[in-house]
């Protein structure tokens, strides 16, 4: 427990260590302020029941000399009076600080959330591949939440322990004795109670982000697929799972909700059991002295009244700490993920690309994907890869364009070898084409700038370089809407869509990846041939599998099981 408050701890001074010692110390200044609350009232009771206690008290009798009271009626009506608006000011100020840590805990949840989004955009491409893209919704939607309602209850049990321990204190001070007899009982019910409790509490944390896991995927899944799934005629395979996931999900969370409670009801039954059980010995064996003790009486009532709901709120954060802990260890790891650190020197390309001796694995070195390749393209060359499916070719090409690093070899463009310090001036060289289009909810425009600077000439030019726009001006033209997933236009559409989008940067590169397969045969001869015209001055690498894409190209290499070879 400790090394896990280590963590947080390390990760909200992260985040801000100035607001994170500002909502301590009012933590402390609120816990004074509870202290206050409850020491107070035993003093008033005391002149209340008795007003010869206002001339015995030192303290008292000095207020009332300073203030010049002429009456005991009076001053102990001022006290009163006073002690309303002191609780008044108490109020404020837990509402206050209800706001401070709900302004911290959440202002932290959108720096957590910022700080993953940049962390996924920047990690390497590998990397990126190695996780279900669902696991990184997951984290940025319900994994962040999660943690943040853990910095929330882990704020208030630092607050709730200062509470704790200067009433505490202040009660040993007022009666030792009774204090400790009530605290040993408590303390070992406390700890039977705890730790079969706690220890199912975190297992079902354990069981909860499994079962959110698997509702993820299976959306993702199931939305991904809606096409194919429409057309089979059975469903059940994915309802079951859906429903098995979800059903674990939901078995959880009504685990928790049920057991965690439970330390907060037994605490407070079984602290007043014992505070009242102890009150009964003391008015027994003091049946003469009822006044004397009903100050110490009182002030273990309200003591309790006010106790009893911070160690309930300290155990129940503990037990949402448990529950949350797999959120934390997520968030943690995901926070940890190395992000490509690039620089800003630029790079030319004027002449050729150069592979040399390049090889490239994945997590096991004895699956080599790519062998000891070298390959030379020139400046505005056409080049085609082919091959089986399986075989590297879109690994291949994904290191031409330094999305994937060589695990050996170079990859170089101007005799310049591509390190972290140019690669990111090297890909903003390429426009790239994927059979697999993913258009946003949005407008053609804003798909095809998609953050660039916007050029009207520009996007109309690509448009109809793209054989589209004379489609678009008998709809909304630029300003066509596309649907979720461009689900508001054809396949074909789709694709020119794409296309129009790689050319709006005016690339050096070109890469097309099976980009023309959602296109009928004479829509792709047109597009290619317009493709071929335009890539006159550029380089041009294509992935495909009709030989008619190709037929055009300067060379053609076949890959397969990790080799290079000339097919053309």
């Amino acid at each position: 427990m400790i090394k896990f408050i280590h963590k947080i701890l390390n990760l909200l001074k992260q985040y801000s260590i100035k607001k994170f010692y500002t909502v301590l110390i009012l933590s402390l200044l609120i816990s004074i302020i509870e202290l206050l609350g409850v020491s107070l009232i035993m003093p008033f009771i005391a002149i209340a029941s008795d007003f010869n206690n206002i001339s015995e008290n030192k303290y008292l009798s000095i207020v009332y000399g300073f203030f010049e009271f002429d009456s005991s009626v009076v001053f102990v009506l001022t006290i009163g009076i006073s002690l309303v608006f002191f609780y008044l000011f108490r109020m404020l100020m837990n509402i206050l600080f209800a706001n401070k840590i709900s302004n911290f805990s959440y202002k932290f949840y959108e720096y957590i959330v910022s700080t993953l989004y940049k962390r996924y955009i920047y990690i390497s491409y590998k990397n990126f591949m190695k996780e279900n893209s669902a696991s990184y919704s997951k984290a940025i939607i319900n994994e962040a939440q999660s943690f943040t309602f853990m910095i929330i209850a882990f704020l208030q049990m630092i607050s709730e322990f200062f509470v704790v321990f200067f009433i505490y204190t202040f009660l040993l001070y007022v009666n030792f004795e009774a204090t400790l007899y009530i605290s040993i009982v408590m303390m070992f019910l406390v700890l039977i109670i705890m730790k079969p409790i706690s220890k199912k509490i975190k297992n079902v944390g354990i069981e909860r982000e499994i079962g959110q896991k698997q509702v993820y995927e299976s959306l993702h899944s199931t939305f991904g697929n809606y096409k194919i799934l429409k057309l089979h005629e059975s469903k059940k395979f994915n309802i079951n799972n859906f429903e098995q996931s979800i059903k674990k999900l939901v078995s959880s969370n009504i685990v928790f909700q049920t057991i965690s409670p439970i330390p907060k009801l037994l605490l407070e039954f079984l602290g007043f059991s014992v505070i009242l059980i102890v009150i009964s010995f003391y008015v027994y064996t003091q049946e003469k002295n009822i006044q004397n003790i009903l100050p110490l009486v009182s002030v273990y009532v309200l003591a309790m009244y006010r106790l009893l709901p911070s160690v309930s709120r300290i155990v129940t954060g503990y037990n949402s700490l448990l529950f949350a802990h797999k959120s934390f260890e997520i968030i943690s790891e995901h926070l940890l993920y190395k992000i490509e650190k690039l620089g800003t020197d630029k790079i030319n390309f004027e002449n050729s690309i150069l592979i040399n001796k390049g090889v490239f694995y994945y997590e096991k070195k004895e699956k080599i994907v790519i062998n000891n390749i070298s390959i030379n393209i020139k400046k505005g060359e056409s080049i085609a890869f082919i091959g089986p499916s399986g075989s590297g070719k879109s690994t291949m090409v994904d290191i031409i364009m330094g999305l994937q690093i060589l695990n050996s070899g170079s990859l170089n463009i101007d005799d310049v070898e591509i390190n972290e310090n140019n690669i990111q001036s090297y890909r903003s060289k390429i426009g790239y084409i994927p059979q697999q289009v993913y258009l946003f909810d949005g407008t053609v425009k804003e798909n095809i700038v998609f953050g660039e600077e916007y050029d009207e000439e520009q996007l109309i030019s690509v448009l109809k370089q793209a054989q589209i726009y004379d489609l678009l001006l008998q709809k909304d033209g630029v300003n066509t809407l596309v649907g979720e997933s461009g689900n508001l236009l054809s396949g074909g559409q789709k694709q020119r869509i794409a296309i129009a989008r790689a050319l709006y940067t005016n690339p050096d590169i070109l890469v097309l990846d099976e980009a023309t397969s959602a296109l009928d045969n004479d829509t792709e001869a047109k597009i290619m041939d317009e493709i071929y015209n335009i890539s006159k001055d550029k380089t041009l690498i294509i992935i495909a599998h009709r030989l008619s894409t190709i037929e055009k190209c300067d060379r053609v290499y076949e890959i397969n099981n990790g080799t290079l070879k000339n097919a053309r």
